[in-house]
């Protein structure tokens, strides 16, 4: 078993190390293949016009001056990866409803599936006041990993879970509910200064349509959701 590993948050990530730590503990073997730097909210940008530097710093770990899209492409057809599955995160936030469309973690899973490989995108759900425990969330990730890779993936489609953010005492993993993506937009929301308008939407309060993912991951649960092409 052989996994891509990406993401969006960069190749730096704690979400990557956990995610990397998480595929050691089932034994997969994997490959690195990861943004040099943050590319959060590039959606399925590519690159085709210019050239793209990368960096190995370590064997098998490869940092990419591009996009997460980027990355799967450049380790499938510049790299010589041939994973059996891809896998991107762990987002240090959520990609719930909306958020798939934007979210550069999502789109590293979509491309793969173009491609006819399994992928999984996962996300972390963020509450300010809390700090985010990766240990921990490696350890989830890892059941979640053995659960879900073992269910029926019809050809064309891909995971996009998403974890909620619990207090520290919180130790089991939370119940894993299969869910919609909301389809309720985010309550947008812009400040005026002399600067021009500023994003001052607020994630948390954001609609939560009933059986959608942001309800479950709202809710305390593990919200799993197979999306298709």
């Amino acid at each position: 078993m052989h996994v891509l590993i990406t993401n969006d948050d960069g190749i730096h990530a704690p979400g990557l190390q956990a995610l990397a730590d998480a595929v050691s503990q089932l034994g997969w073997d994997y490959t690195i293949v990861a943004p040099a730097t943050e590319q959060s909210m590039c959606g399925h940008r590519v690159t085709t016009h210019q050239h793209l530097k990368v960096e190995t710093p370590e064997e098998r770990r490869y940092a990419v001056h591009g996009t997460p899209a980027d990355c799967v492409r450049l380790a499938l057809f510049a790299l010589n990866v041939k994973p059996d599955l891809v896998l991107s995160g762990i987002n240090a936030g959520g990609n719930l409803g909306q958020d798939i469309v934007i979210s550069g973690t999502v789109a590293a899973a979509r491309e793969a599936a173009y491609h006819g490989i399994r992928a999984m995108a996962l996300s972390h759900y963020m509450i300010r006041e809390l700090t985010v425990d990766w240990q921990r969330t490696a350890r989830w990730v890892t059941e979640i990993l053995a659960e879900t890779h073992a269910q029926v993936q019809p050809h064309g489609s891909f995971w996009n879970i998403n974890l909620p953010h619990l207090p520290a005492t919180h130790a089991a993993l939370p119940p894993r509910i299969r869910s919609t993506p909301a389809r309720s937009p985010l309550n947008v929301a812009y400040t005026q200064s002399e600067h021009g308008y500023a994003y001052s939407a607020s994630y948390a309060s954001r609609p939560q349509d009933p059986g959608s993912d942001v309800a479950a991951c709202f809710d305390g649960n593990v919200a799993i959701s197979l999306l298709c092409l």
